[in-house]
């Protein structure tokens, strides 16, 4: 699990990303999938995974097709 004693820590690297009260000022990666039916073995199952931003990019530089980025004007 990746949050522990209120602390969020990134799945693939292990370093602590935040604790929970400031989540909503990191910037980190939640994934969270709920596998149903038609899954090769996984329905049934949810997976929770945080990454912090340079796990996220490590990651992302391992695709064969690149996320769409669009460039934000405002932020909130």
């Amino acid at each position: 699990m990746s949050r522990r004693n209120g602390v969020i820590y990134c799945n693939r690297c292990g370093s602590p990303i935040c604790t929970e009260g400031e989540a909503g000022k990191s910037s980190f990666l939640t994934i969270c999938k709920e596998w149903g039916y038609f899954s090769e073995r996984k329905d049934g199952t949810v997976h929770r995974m945080d990454l912090c931003e340079s796990c996220y990019d490590a990651w992302v530089r391992t695709f064969a097709i690149a996320p769409e980025v669009e460039q934000k004007t405002e932020l909130i």
